[in-house]
């Protein structure tokens, strides 16, 4: 191969560690830009100013893109364990008064719980005893809090004295889960999916309880199935006329299986219409 191609090679490698340093810095400082404002170019101007910089270092799109998406939210898992002072690590223990099953300690959860903390944190405590969790809640978490903390559990129940320092109670449904992990993955991906810039807000617009009531049918090819034809309104390209079909069988998916939303719900004129002739 000889000394050109050694001197070479050690050329590109060394060219390739400066770039990919310079990409890691730009990646970090796009992200801390995208944290710290809105993740959206034309009203972060510092973000933007970031970006063209990038873009004039032959920074890869790719790098640039995650680094603006991970700004949209961080998410850290802390381990109470580690805030146990016996030689197990241990973070559960039998219940006073007796009885099955073990009880998480307070003192190692909520010396956790105060690492983490700030001026601007919602704690929430996932447990069956909590209020239900719903859109409407998911909503107002996406819109009003900067910082949550949620606590699962994995054992028969918490040291009462935990819910002493818990802002919220929810559940994710009437039943019991082995711990409280799958609950926290519900919760955070109904609010995430609501940030703004992490989808596009028409996507969420329509959802099911967005507005109190169940989504109306969605179609897509091909046109026929089976036999089963996709409405003809649909095509016509009469937006008006599928406002009202779209409203129409909102309200007749809800009324069919999930009458208690419509229990407490406001109507519309318009609503109150279409019900009245559903009901006929």
């Amino acid at each position: 191969m000889g000394r050109a191609y050694e001197v070479r090679k050690a050329s590109i490698q060394k060219n390739g560690a400066v770039k990919a340093k310079l990409y890691s810095n730009y990646a970090k400082e796009i992200y801390l830009a995208a944290k710290k404002g809105v993740p959206e170019l034309e009203s972060n101007v510092n973000l933007k100013h970031l970006v063209e910089k990038a873009k004039k270092e032959q920074v890869p799109m790719d790098i640039i893109k995650r680094a603006i998406d991970s700004g949209h939210v961080e998410v850290t898992i802390h381990n109470f364990r580690e805030f146990a002072t016996d030689r197990h690590k241990s973070v559960d223990d039998t219940p006073y008064g007796g009885g099955q099953g073990m009880v998480l300690m307070c003192k190692p959860l909520l010396d956790c719980l105060k690492t983490v903390v700030t001026k601007d944190s919602l704690v929430i405590l996932m447990s069956p005893q909590g209020m239900t969790h719903h859109q409407a809640y998911a909503e107002e978490l996406a819109l009003k809090q900067k910082h949550i903390v949620i606590i699962c559990g994995h054992y028969e129940g918490f040291d009462e004295r935990i819910r002493d320092y818990v802002d919220v109670e929810l559940s994710i449904g009437d039943y019991v889960l082995t711990g409280g992990e799958l609950g926290a993955m519900v919760v955070m991906d109904s609010v995430i999916r609501l940030l703004h810039g992490v989808i596009t807000q028409a996507s969420h617009e329509d959802d099911s309880f967005s507005n109190g009531l169940l989504e109306y049918p969605q179609y897509t090819r091909p046109y026929e199935y089976e036999g089963s034809k996709v409405p003809d309104v649909l095509l016509s390209g009469h937006h008006e006329n599928i406002r009202k079909w779209r409203l129409k069988e909102s309200l007749r998916k809800t009324m069919i299986k999930r009458p208690d939303l419509l229990e407490k719900r406001p109507f519309t004129e318009e609503e109150l219409e279409i019900l009245k002739e559903l009901k006929k």
